[in-house]
């Protein structure tokens, strides 16, 4: 069985790629580049691309001989794993507390629609006793 890609384990610059292809849904080299701080090599770029692909991050299509690169994880997938490291990193695990600071951030702008949302969650945990 392969193992799941752990996005707890990329570096800086590879977690920067990632964000920028999933931005893009799809992305060559050159798009990579153009949306990367500090303008880094072709060649590195490249070679980061390879690395990720390697460690089972990213998979690529040949189109008209160009690399074209897309995310084997689903961006829904990618979230949690995030959400999961910055919960297990910052708050010991502790969902509610997150939750609470993120509410709390000064710049939290919530659309109706989101505060709605909220609610009903809470209200449905508040039903299932939790």
């Amino acid at each position: 069985m392969e193992k799941k890609p752990d996005f707890k384990e990329l570096t800086r610059r590879e977690r920067q790629i990632m964000e920028i292809v999933y931005r893009l849904g799809r992305a060559m080299a050159t798009d990579v580049m153009e949306h990367m701080s500090g303008r880094p090599a072709n060649a590195t770029v490249r070679t980061l691309l390879s690395v990720l692909e390697e460690k089972g991050y990213l998979t690529h299509a040949t189109e008209k001989g160009k690399y074209i690169y897309s995310p084997t994880v689903p961006l829904t997938s990618a979230r949690r794993s995030a959400l999961d490291n910055v919960l297990e990193t910052f708050f010991s695990g502790a969902e509610a507390a997150a939750a609470i600071s993120i509410l709390k951030k000064a710049d939290a702008k919530l659309t109706e629609a989101e505060r709605k949302l909220i609610l009903e969650i809470i209200e449905e945990s508040r039903k299932r006793g939790r």
